[in-house]
């Protein structure tokens, strides 16, 4: 509990009294004197403000701080109020209508306020009025909006109270937390009193209801997870607010006013009930400084400030996770127990409930009659009332091997768990030791829960709720509540891997199969090794937060756990090669050009059995849609499957290896035998326009598109020819362009994809024989309707037309478009890589370039290439979200790899100047010349 002397550097209200007498001494006029007195309070509560965020940075404790400026505001609501009634609307007599009482409402009847936060106030005035109440109330709420106050304030009688109270559960939430400032007692106590007597009464269950109800709907709005990364302090699952709403509760229903009577009441241990207070300071500290750094009433706890506050915390680097890293992971763990605690309250809620009244619908069970039935095979667990509870309170100490055993039942039974079941295995966590890790049959249950054919992401969530998981599997302890500071990834490790499996699952099961039918066809044909592909998407983040690659450190662990699991050493083998590789499918078909042959045969390469393809396809897929909403497109789906069919010949030995000149001259044929209705001589003159490299890497359905669209230019007379096309199931839009070459091009039509808002994902760049480019560009799909669809393409088509025409003034335009855009987060810090690999093609050199993606980096960066005097004939664009990876396909003018090492240095340096902005003044581009 605080103490006065926590209060005494805040503010002196014996001297801002004299202060304020003595200025009202030395004015000859009211309304002077207001002005000296607004000014004297101003000062103080700037003044106290300022010492509260001095002393918060000094002893952290953010609890007293938000009573500490409580007690400021409370000061300066009780000095505002004997000036008004004192020397404004003085009476010498007052009668019993001129009384008044000032109470705090809400978050501030509790006697904590954030430094943002708005002050309710409810003026509690009596049955009989008079002029002189509306007056001091108006007097009072102009001052302290003129210092600057955000007021909510509601005048009312005794009686308008109590009958708002009963029709309106916010009204009522309110003066359940009403707490007296100032004024006339008597009036606060005949509140009190009629409110406990007249609204609270029998009426727990209501109120109970509504307030749970409440809760379920605000975790609704804001995410259902504890574990998002950009979290709202206040109102997220595991936030201030779920505290509150127990404590409403509790004065609610146990008549309680303090937590320390919780503990009286059996509701909460002792140990609870100082992790009940813990959390309570941790979150009002971060609460606070969120406040003071932001300088307005921001809860929401986003990348941007995260960095500042971990540091005004103190955190600091450790253990492979930076300070703020460090900071976030404590911040989840908070948010954890505070679940934990609503358990345990509403447990202890349930007991006390039944023995008065029916249980509530839906939290307190349906009946209040109990219900049990016996498992069969089982004397330690027994369903009580469709849930899951223990035989007794010593079932665990009798053989800790339970604590695996009950959550195999709640699986294979399909059921919830009995709160005071829960409770009883978060008492119980000490009893997981070495012991229990190494039992065969505990490890087995465990197995079968994970790989469960019917939901194991809703169990093991269970487990890792009430603390299990991570005790029993202590390597994945150390991933629980674990976050990672970047904007792709939406959930904490231990979050996301959770939501892995249950995708997994979903495929397994055909739930998902209409966005993943190659998926789904895997499955259903049979895989030999089920289980280890769940062990190793269990596995597959497992080393987050350690120095080395966390890819090869998690075959580490691998290696480590799966024979302790029952794995043999094949599938040892198979569970540490998907855990080490799991990124590498996802990277091949995202960043590089999949009608490359080396890129398949490197790939190939690396997976080697047409298992481990189908393994890692799976894998790969629930890897990325557990990372959180918007990051999974259908584009990402059409990649992997591309990089899948192209992979699975080669590991069959059934792929092609015709020389190149006959694999040409095969890929001429087919195109030659599909445009059999067009004349021999326009076929012959159109098939000449083509370079090999067109007639190999692009496939016939495309070939035809392109086909008809240049014919239809060349009857037209024109010389620029656009098509779009949408492709609803990739969830892309495709765009092609036909138009006289020149080292600019790819660059302008970047450029107006940026101006008109289209996201380039992929790029393929053609010349014919005749100087004119052939380059598809697909954008990503923003409008779910195909129409609206359509319309966007056709806008962007139609700036691309403008810009390739000279209509269009694109730096100009992409500058003013920048100015407007979103800046990246200052939070981010990322460096910018560039490198130039000749091993990744036979034919090209490949030029990655990575680091913190803003709006126009691709517009640069094409530019800057077409001034290096190379040619793109493929680009592949991705982003993370804040990283940028950006990998172009390149040649020299004649067509030849970057071999000079003094070539290859200037490119690095130019790109890097173009990636982060800086770059110098463009020299006079070269012409492009056509690679044959």
């Amino acid at each position: 509990m605080s103490r006065a002397s926590d209060f005494d550097d805040i503010i002196d209200e014996a001297r801002l009294r004299d202060e304020i007498e003595l200025a009202y001494r030395e004015t000859s006029t009211l309304a002077d004197a207001r002005t000296r007195v607004v000014a004297l309070l101003k000062q103080a509560n700037a003044d106290g403000r300022d010492r509260a965020r001095a002393l918060l940075q000094s002893d952290r404790k953010g609890l007293l701080c938000a009573r500490r400026l409580s007690h400021l505001t409370d000061t300066l609501i009780r000095v505002v109020y004997e000036f008004a009634i004192a020397r404004v609307y003085k009476v010498d007599n007052p009668s019993a209508a001129e009384h008044m009482s000032i109470c705090a409402v809400g978050g501030y009847g509790r006697g904590t306020l954030a430094p943002g936060s708005d002050i309710d106030l409810l003026f509690v005035l009596p049955y009989k009025q008079t002029p002189w109440g509306e007056s001091v109330v108006e007097y009072m709420l102009y001052v302290l909006w003129d210092l600057g106050f955000k007021v909510g304030h509601a005048t009312r009688r005794v009686d308008e109270c109590i009958r708002l109270s009963r029709a309106d559960m916010t009204i009522r939430t309110s003066i359940l937390e009403a707490r007296r400032i100032c004024g006339h007692d008597g009036l606060f106590k005949e509140l009190t009193a009629r409110f406990a007597a007249e609204v609270v009464a029998g009426t727990g269950t209501e109120f109970i209801q509504a307030k749970l109800q409440e809760r379920d709907e605000r975790h609704r709005r804001q995410g259902q997870s504890r574990y998002l990364v950009e979290p709202n302090v206040k109102e997220s699952k595991g936030g201030l607010r779920d505290l509150h709403t127990l404590f409403w509760i509790a004065q609610y229903f146990y008549e309680v006013g303090s937590g320390e009577e919780l503990v009286a009441r059996g509701v909460f241990s002792r140990a609870e009930y100082t992790r009940f207070r813990k959390c309570e300071d941790f979150l009002w500290a971060v609460r606070c400084n969120l406040h003071f750094v932001t300088r307005k009433p921001e809860d929401r706890l986003t990348f941007d400030v995260q960095r500042e506050i971990a540091r005004l915390l103190g955190y600091q680097a450790r253990s492979g996770l930076t300070d703020v890293e460090r900071f976030m992971k404590h911040y989840f763990l908070v948010a954890k127990d505070v679940g934990d605690l609503t358990r345990i309250f509403c447990s202890a809620l349930e007991v006390n409930h039944a023995k008065s009244a029916p249980m509530l619908d839906r939290v307190l069970g349906r009946l209040a009659r109990k219900k049990r039935r016996p498992l069969a095979g089982s004397a330690s667990f027994f369903i009580e009332n469709d849930r899951l509870m223990v035989a007794d309170d010593r079932v665990f100490e009798r053989d800790p091997v339970e604590l695996i055993r009950i959550f195999h039942v709640a699986d294979r039974e399909d059921i919830a768990f009995h709160p005071d079941a829960l409770k009883l295995i978060t008492r119980s966590l000490r009893l997981v030791d070495a012991a229990l890790r190494d039992n065969e049959e505990a490890n087995r249950l465990f197995l079968e829960i994970l790989c469960s054919p019917r939901r194991p992401e809703a169990v093991l969530r269970a487990m890792n709720e009430v603390g299990l998981l991570g005790r029993f599997v202590p390597e994945f302890g150390k991933v629980v509540a674990m976050m990672q500071f970047n904007m792709y990834h939406h959930y904490t490790v231990d979050e996301h891997t959770l939501r892995c499996i249950g995708i997994l699952s979903d495929i397994e099961n055909g739930r998902i199969q209409e966005s993943h039918p190659l998926a789904t066809e895997i499955f259903k044909s049979g895989i030999q090794n089920r289980t280890a592909l769940y062990f190793a998407l269990f596995l597959h983040d497992i080393a987050k937060g350690r120095p080395e690659d966390h890819s090869v450190a998690g075959a580490k662990v691998a290696r480590k756990l799966s024979p302790r699991f029952g794995f043999t050493p094949a599938e040892t083998d198979l569970i540490a090669w998907l855990v080490e590789q799991h990124l590498t499918m996802s990277m091949t078909a995202q960043s590089r050009d999949l009608a490359d042959r080396k890129t398949i045969r490197d790939f190939a390469g690396v997976v080697q059995t047409l298992e481990r393809l189908k393994l890692l396809l799976i894998l790969t897929i629930a890897d990325i849609r557990g990372v959180g909403p918007g990051v999974w497109t259908g584009w990402k789906g059409q990649l992997l499957r591309t990089l899948y069919y192209e992979t699975e010949p080669y590991l069959l030995g059934g792929h092609s290896q015709l020389a190149r000149e006959k694999r040409i001259e095969s890929a001429r044929r087919e195109l030659d035998f599909a445009l059999a209705d067009w004349p021999a001589d326009e076929r012959e003159r159109y098939l000449a326009r083509h370079y090999p490299p067109y007639l190999l890497r692009v496939d016939i359905d495309s070939k035809l598109d392109h086909a008809a669209l240049i014919r239809s230019a060349d009857r037209e007379g024109r010389r620029l020819a656009t098509r779009y096309e949408t492709k609803p199931f990739e969830g892309v839009t495709e765009i092609t362009v036909v138009a006289p070459d020149h080292p600019r091009l790819l660059s302008n039509i970047a450029g107006a994809c940026t101006v008109a808002g289209g996201n380039i994902v992929d790029a393929q760049i053609f010349t014919t024989t005749d100087g004119m480019a052939l380059d598809t560009i697909v954008v990503s799909r923003e409008l779910q309707h195909d129409e609206d669809e359509l319309r966007r393409a056709e806008r962007i088509t139609r700036l691309i037309e403008a810009a390739l025409e000279g209509r269009e003034k694109l730096p100009e335009t992409i500058a003013r478009k920048v100015v407007g855009s979103k800046r990246p987060s200052k939070a981010f810090v990322l460096e910018t890589q560039v490198t130039l690999d000749n091993s990744l093609s036979d034919r090209f050199s490949v030029i990655e370039v990575s680091g913190l993606d803003r709006p126009g980096l691709l517009y640069d960066l094409t530019r800057a290439i077409s001034d290096l005097s190379l040619n793109i004939t493929s680009a592949h664009v991705a982003t993370f979200g804040e990283r940028a990876v950006d990998v172009f396909y390149v040649t020299d003018l004649l067509g030849q790899k970057i071999l000079s090492s003094g070539r290859q240095a200037a490119i690095r340096r130019r790109l890097t100047h173009a990636f982060n902005g800086t770059e110098p003044e463009a020299k006079a581009p070269a012409r492009k010349v056509a690679v044959g």
